[in-house]
């Protein structure tokens, strides 16, 4: 029988160093995406999926993290006072009384597969899950929760992928496998950034994974790599050689916020989809289209059609 998986790792230990110098201070996983830090998109996802335990990965600069996910009594009572009932109940959430949150830390920078090896003892003999917070998924029913169907079902560790173009497979682990059915194919290998002419395939790993136990055996067993880190990558590979691996194609709509480019597009998409700002947000977005297509210094200041184009001005 299948043991219901539980707990989830979070590696949080990065230095974010693509967005400096917006992280020289702030943890990249407490970047906003609209009015939610990354990093609760994925607890948030992983709770949906029936996780109860969130395992962080942090290091010395992520304590905005643990402060994030911890009561603020002060805070609350000043919500409570001014009547703002529904800001409360947000924060509230954040802290579902039947979820544990737990830390520890990452020593040093030595990589994905290092950083999840920090996390054994926490998670003992059993199955469990990983998300990468920095990639944020827009699905219903939430990725998590689809692997966790797929793993129910076939009992494997499994890699969430989706297919990316043949100049970006050099940024990926990207996979090797077998033809399956539906959306779970048979895993035979991953290849940590292999060069475009060189990948097993264009699937590439994406920030979410479902693993039993015996992966941190093989992490105990690989070599580390290009800088000294010990990649998750080659411990599936090991994996996939010893118990059944699979790769899964899911639902949904991914967006790399470990790049400036992604997470911009992530803030847009959310924007366009938040039940108060959606609508505003999208006629700033048409107005601010206009006054880009429609203004130069030579003209008149009047915008094709004969609107003058104006700054609107959108209440906080």
């Amino acid at each position: 029988m299948t043991r219901r998986i539980r707990k989830a790792v979070l590696p949080v230990a990065g230095l974010g160093t693509r967005f400096l110098p917006a992280t020289k201070s702030s943890p990249k996983e407490m970047l906003p995406v609209v009015d939610k830090p990354l990093v609760q998109y994925a607890v948030e996802e992983a709770v949906d999926a029936g996780i109860d335990e969130i395992v962080f990965v942090t290091s010395r600069s992520k304590r905005a993290i643990e402060d994030h996910f911890d009561g603020c009594a002060e805070l609350e009572q000043l919500l409570q006072l001014h009547g703002k009932h529904e800001m409360l109940s947000d924060l509230r959430r954040l802290l579902p009384p039947h979820v544990r949150y737990v830390y520890v830390r990452q020593p040093e920078a030595r990589g994905l597969g290092h950083a999840i090896g920090c996390a054994r003892a926490l998670i003992g003999n059993e199955p469990f899950a990983v998300i990468l917070p920095d990639e944020l998924m827009d699905a219903q029913p939430g990725v998590l929760r689809q692997m966790l169907v797929q793993h129910a079902a076939s009992g494997g560790s499994i890699v969430a992928v989706q297919a990316v173009p043949a100049a970006e497979v050099g940024r990926y682990g990207i996979v090797r496998c077998l033809d399956g059915i539906g959306r779970l194919l048979p895993l035979t290998g991953i290849v940590e950034k292999p060069d475009p002419g060189k990948a097993p395939s264009r699937l590439a790993a994406v920030g979410r994974y479902v693993l039993t136990p015996r992966l941190f055996e093989c992490l105990e067993r690989i070599a580390p790599g290009k800088n000294g880190e010990y990649q998750l990558t080659d411990a599936i590979s090991q994996l996939c050689a010893e118990e059944a691996v699979y790769a899964f194609r899911f639902s949904g709509r991914r967006f790399d916020c470990g790049s400036k480019l992604g997470y911009l597009a992530a803030t847009v998409h959310f924007a366009l989809r938040h039940p108060e700002l959606g609508e505003p947000f999208r006629r700033l977005l048409d107005d601010t289209r206009a006054g880009l297509r429609g203004v130069s210094a030579e003209d008149d200041g009047v915008a094709p059609g004969g609107r003058v184009p104006t700054v609107p001005s959108y209440a906080g």
